[in-house]
């Protein structure tokens, strides 16, 4: 089974919508997802992500399934661990490097679940409760979650099924997180998923052991973007040009 995490085009956040150049990028981008064999589409309720799917299933003639679990993350957190931790920005996965990388365990796997921000500040409910939803939609398709890796069932050992989903910055790399089991906060701050960006994560059933991995394949990858002449958007980092 093949997993494609897919960030909304360039936005316009006052509207929840998309600016023409992220209209472009959907359009872009369908002609690239069409080749996919996509057997199934789930789509964040929001309309940015709504708008980027909808050329998508136009052209493939396909009804997309929308989850309120793939809403974007809540951007502030809530206090006093806001003041306490970021008094730079109240976003989870935008704080300073000098501040998240001195936190204590924030590297590790699992220990960074103990971090008080995290713990206190309604991050660690909120991506568990993601975690779930996730896990629970995809023993739907064969791949049941068990102490971090994914049992095949029985008549899924071959499953060339492809699921995308079509979400946000801030909630994919949540689920990148949980899929690898990596921590959340170093997946935040390191990784940029561009506008109309494609992650793919292949489930890897290793040799006859009826169990997968998740192995990363192009993270965050915009080659549509450049076969079709159109810029990467910068929308979700600092700087305002990709080079």
């Amino acid at each position: 089974m093949r997993i494609l995490i897919i960030r909304h085009g360039d936005p316009y956040y006052p509207t929840d919508s998309l600016t023409e150049k992220g209209q472009r990028e959907a359009e872009l981008l369908s002609q690239r997802l069409i080749k996919e064999n996509i057997t199934h589409i789930y789509l964040s309720p929001l309309g940015r992500a709504q708008r980027t799917a909808a050329p998508t299933l136009q052209k493939l003639g396909m009804a997309g399934v929308t989850l309120e679990w793939l809403q974007e993350l809540p951007l502030y957190l809530k206090q006093p661990y806001a003041t306490k931790y970021c008094p730079d920005t109240d976003c989870p996965w935008d704080m300073p490097p000098e501040r998240w990388t001195r936190l204590k365990d924030v590297y590790d796997s699992v220990k960074w679940r103990d971090i008080e921000l995290y713990k206190e500040a309604g991050v660690l409910e909120l991506y568990d409760h993601i975690g779930a939803e996730f896990d629970k939609l995809i023993a739907k398709h064969g791949f049941v979650r068990e102490n971090g890796l994914y049992r095949i069932k029985q008549g899924y050992e071959d499953s060339t099924d492809t699921l995308v989903f079509f979400c946000h910055l801030g909630l994919g790399n949540a689920l990148l997180a949980h899929i690898t089991g990596l921590s959340l906060p170093v997946i935040w701050q390191t990784i940029f998923l561009a506008p109309s960006s494609v992650t793919t994560v292949f489930m890897e059933k290793h040799l006859d052991i009826p169990v997968a991995v998740a192995r990363l394949a192009g993270v965050g990858d915009t080659s549509h973007l450049y076969a079709g002449g159109e810029p990467v958007s910068c929308s979700g980092l600092h700087t305002k040009e990709l080079r």
